[in-house]
């Protein structure tokens, strides 16, 4: 499915992000940069040995990265020439005004478009953020994600947004939140 939002294609398609031929992918990784399971060990794997060295370079300087926020290191072996590694939230109920789980899955991705932005990166893929072991509800992360998406492009104009969804399931959810927003 696609969309296009101001002069930026917003498309979304089942699949492998480490395969994408997109300028950058966004990593979900976790506070420690280090790799870690699902998509972040995907990447990981197939970036090869340099993105944990850049990201290890990360860590020396400003002690990893915080939920929200957003590093960049090169793809290494990948096609894509850059991975944004943003860290999403864990849920935890949502319930919790300490915790804005909502709040800081909506920084995740700003801040990954922002500093691909400032990188002057045109194309990027994004994984569904914290929706698979930190259990944000995916309906409600897709409409996060799309809104933040929309806002931002609005403004800023990449030539494509990419969602890769792993499953089916996950595709159908974002292209109905996607109905929702636009």
């Amino acid at each position: 499915m696609e969309k296009v939002i101001g002069k930026t294609k917003l498309s979304f398609i089942q699949g492998d992000i480490t395969l994408q031929e997109t300028e950058a992918i966004v990593n979900a990784a976790n506070t420690s940069l280090l790799g870690g399971g699902g998509v972040d060990g995907a990447i990981h794997r197939a970036g090869g040995p340099k993105i944990l060295e850049e990201c290890k370079e990360i860590r020396a300087k400003q002690g990893g990265c915080p939920t929200g926020e957003a590093v960049i290191t090169t793809g290494g072996n990948m096609a894509a020439e850059y991975v944004i590694h943003t860290v999403g939230p864990v849920w935890s109920g949502g319930s919790h005004k300490s915790r804005n789980e909502s709040q800081l899955l909506r920084n995740a991705y700003y801040n990954s478009l922002n500093l691909a932005k400032k990188n002057g990166i045109k194309s990027i893929s994004f994984p569904s953020i914290s929706t698979g072991v930190y259990r944000f509800p995916i309906e409600k992360a897709a409409r996060i994600a799309l809104t933040t998406v929309k806002e931002f492009i609005e403004e800023y104009h990449f030539v494509e947004v990419r969602f890769v969804l792993f499953s089916e399931k996950d595709l159908r959810v974002y292209e109905e939140a996607l109905r929702e927003v636009t």
